[in-house]
């Protein structure tokens, strides 16, 4: 088990703001990582689900016999195996372990197949005869609300109505002097990790389970995952596996569950490993969203006021559904300053598959109504866009729609000049690769039009609404082999971001030792919250900072000494007392530090008014496009970033998730959905049918960054990983309105919407 438990040592840990090489890099790029789904243990056996085929159905009864008769094969368990709670949930516990008596969405888990490999536990599973009675489905989220529909979910079809009321909208009605409304759409969209879910449970002498998995918050995993096993928590160890990528999908258990019923029941290692069909219904999606925005302004581009209206497709079961919806209002009326708001958002249940977290969480949809409908006011205004933009841009101050005024840096404007100032890339390349439709050769430049759009968004950092987040951080300081080493312990789940890296520049920077260990996370340590919302830098950053900077003062206490820096203890004018090792001696200094961040409130439950956020993070692209306007291909010429990231800890690091983030954007704008039919059946649950970005998708991606300390952080550093995603989706469809001249309300955009609109208009 050595190979599961090893530490991630850094060698010569670089610092605070320095672009230091990350000690997993190398391992990944040359194959050699090892992720959860290359977990192997001596004995062990191989697990996979039964799913429903149905979207909608009633369980008549199950029978396993026949997969039980297979050699090979050691149990096949159903709901009746469920040794504790029947059901878990991030939000709301509603979510059945296994299907008790309906399945409510296609590819619901139904029973498990443990088995010597995974090819006889796949095809036993197809040999377990289960007895449905199909119903008709409800999928359309726009009825579900309606009278006589029938219940999707045992609370019925409503997850959450989100009210927001700010200001005095009768009387901004009669101020308003130009008012558009436009009727919005994005679709379903995945988080298209490459890593698939994958877990190793391992039973213990004492009657418990150790997993291994890939996670994006062990403590909540165990949180949902012991009541299920009926086991004390203390009895369930987790240890994060290798991920391959994450982006939300990994906030709500998959394999967890499963692979510890079976480990239990059959007292040896049990693995599970999706294959990437699976992986399409086995964790939660972006939420699809029907959006109608009102936008009134002054003839002036002065805007008055905003009504919205937002309908979040849930699917089946709860997930994060409730605050995914508060999240998208929070947010309905962008990067601006607007007096007066009527925001009514829904999350409802359907019997299509569950969505959640997703990168961005709910703001990438209100994002993309809010900027859409923004250049929509530019033309019925005769304004450049950029300038409607910049004429409302949110500054310091400005009051959002939960009252709340903005009290940290909000450089909307100095991001939107830095894209307007930057040069646009040339047009007219004789390179066919860098035209509409690429090797395919499609076109030599006739019937190619190029656009220009712009988007700004605007997210909050961290948990909202009177969540009490935490970060936990066990610091110790030792000497081996006479030099000082710092070891650093958290829960913290490095899903790519690079937290791991963060952690030993934060922990080399205020105890000024060379050589930092990062052990792997896992629940023997605190909470160190969930690797979303743009938060784990800022909290793992301050549980680390907080308690090294105990174990300093402890230090320079013993040795009367004022800094620590290159191994050394330094007096006031940074001349060597002596080193660290001699500080040290034979001791360890350890201290464990929970870290929290300034409180926040609930909103209002009639008004949505409230001091619900910590902080806010700020994005804005430019985005050029040329089109073939006959065939409707698109090629993304630039997507240029202007980003405020407060401080960047690691500006290698930070570019990678601009990046990364403005690819995910590109592929909502232009490609990814998942395609769920009338019976609420996936139709494309494969990366042949599901198309994501590749290299020849992805255009030059120039990006400045803006350093604006925040006041209430660490080193003043902000969030970085979502507000990428928020600008970049409508920046590209705001550039094809540009070439085009069509509506274009859809994410994301199909060649045929370009191309048959055009005929269509002329």
């Amino acid at each position: 088990m050595d190979s599961l438990v090893r530490a991630a040592e850094t060698g010569k840990a670089a610092g605070v703001g320095e672009s230091a090489l990350r000690p997993d890099g190398a391992a990944k790029v040359t194959g050699r990582f090892a992720y959860s789904s290359d977990l192997w243990i001596e004995g062990m056996v191989w697990a996979t689900t039964l799913r429903s085929p149905h979207a909608a159905a009633r369980i008549r009864s199950i029978d396993p016999s026949k997969a039980l008769a297979q050699p090979g094969v050691h149990a096949v368990l159903t709901h009746e195996d469920v040794p504790g709670a029947k059901t878990y949930g991030m939000k709301s516990p509603d979510q059945p372990v296994l299907a008790v008596d309906e399945v409510r969405y296609h590819g619901e888990p139904v029973a498990l197949v443990a088995a010597d490999d995974p090819e006889t536990a796949r095809q036993a599973a197809k040999l377990i005869i289960v007895d449905y009675k199909p119903l008709t489905p409800v999928t359309d989220p726009m009825t579900v609300l309606d009278e006589g529909v029938r219940s999707i979910h045992p609370d019925g079809n409503l997850v959450r109505h989100v009210k927001i009321r700010h200001g005095d909208m009768a009387r901004a009605r009669a101020e308003a002097e130009v008012v558009v409304t436009g009727e919005y759409e994005v679709g379903m969209q995945d988080q298209a990790f490459l890593g698939p879910e994958s877990g190793l449970a391992i039973p213990s002498e004492d009657g418990g389970v150790e997993l291994y998995v890939s996670s994006q918050w062990l403590h909540k995993d165990l949180e949902q995952l012991a009541p299920c096993l009926g086991l004390p928590p203390e009895k369930v160890r987790l240890t994060l596996a290798g991920v391959g990528g994450a982006f939300g999908g990994r906030e709500d258990l998959s394999v967890h569950v499963h692979a510890c019923m079976l480990a239990l029941r059959l007292g040896r290692p049990v693995k599970m490993s999706y294959n990437r069909y699976e992986s399409f219904f086995g964790h939660v999606h972006r939420h699809p969203a029907k959006m109608r925005y009102e936008h009134g302004a002054t003839k002036d581009g002065r805007l008055v006021y905003v009504k919205a209206r937002l309908v979040l497709d849930g699917g089946a079961y709860t997930s994060t559904s409730p605050v995914v919806i508060a999240n998208a209002c929070y947010f309905v009326t962008g990067a601006y300053d607007v007096p007066n708001a009527e925001i009514d958002g829904l999350a409802v249940f359907t019997n299509n598959p569950p969505c959640g977290a997703m990168r961005g969480f709910g703001a990438v949809q209100s994002a993309y109504g809010c900027e859409s409908n923004m250049d929509k006011l530019a033309r019925a205004l005769g304004m450049d866009p950029m300038e409607l933009r910049l004429r409302n841009a949110m500054t310091t101050g400005t009051v959002l729609p939960t009252g709340q005024a903005v009290d940290g840096p909000a450089p909307v404007a100095e991001l939107l000049q830095a894209l307007r100032d930057r040069p646009l890339p040339p047009s007219g390349s004789l390179d066919l690769l860098s035209l509409p439709g690429g090797a395919a050769n499609t076109t030599h430049g006739e019937g190619v039009r190029r656009g220009v759009g712009y988007a700004v968004g605007v997210k909050a950092i961290g948990y909202s609404g009177g969540v009490d987040d935490i970060s936990t951080a066990r610091v110790a300081l030792t000497v081996v082999n006479g030099a000082p080493v710092v070891s650093v312990h958290t829960a913290a789940a490095e899903c790519g971001q690079g937290v791991t890296t963060v952690q030993a520049q934060v922990a080399s920077t205020e105890l000024g030792v060379s050589r930092v260990v990062v052990l792997p996370a896992d629940t023997q340590v605190g909470d160190a919250g969930s690797a979303s919302a743009s938060r784990m830098t800022w909290m793992s950053t301050g549980a680390v900072q907080g308690a090294c900077r105990y174990l300093a003062r402890e230090l320079l206490r013993r040795v009367s000494g004022s800094s620590l820096a290159d191994d050394q203890v330094l007096d006031s004018a940074g001349r060597p007392v002596c080193s660290i090792a001699d500080a040290l001696g034979s001791d360890t200094l350890e201290h464990t530090f929970e870290y929290h961040h300034r409180p926040t409130q609930g909103i209002d439950p009639e008004t949505g008014q409230g001091n619900a956020h910590i902080a806010f993070a700020f994005a804005a692209h430019r985005a050029v496009v040329d089109v073939d306007v006959e065939l409707g291909l698109v090629k993304v010429v630039e997507l240029a970033t202007a980003q405020d990231v407060g401080k960047a800890m690691n500006p290698l690091a930070v570019e990678g998730q601009i990046e990364g983030g403005s690819v995910q954007g590109l592929g909502l704008a232009l490609m990814e959905e998942i395609l769920v039919d009338r019976e609420g059946r996936v139709r494309n649950p494969s990366f042949t049918d599901y198309l994501i970005p590749t290299v020849l998708d992805v255009p030059p991606m120039p990006i400045s960054l803006f350093e604006f300390p925040h006041p209430d952080s660490p080193y003043g550093l902000n969030g970085v990983g979502e507000p990428p995603t928020l600008s970049s989706t409508p920046a590209i469809l705001n550039a094809l309105r540009d070439a085009t001249g069509l509506a274009l309300p859809n994410a994301p955009i199909r060649p045929d919407d370009i191309a048959l609109g055009l005929r269509a208009a002329s």
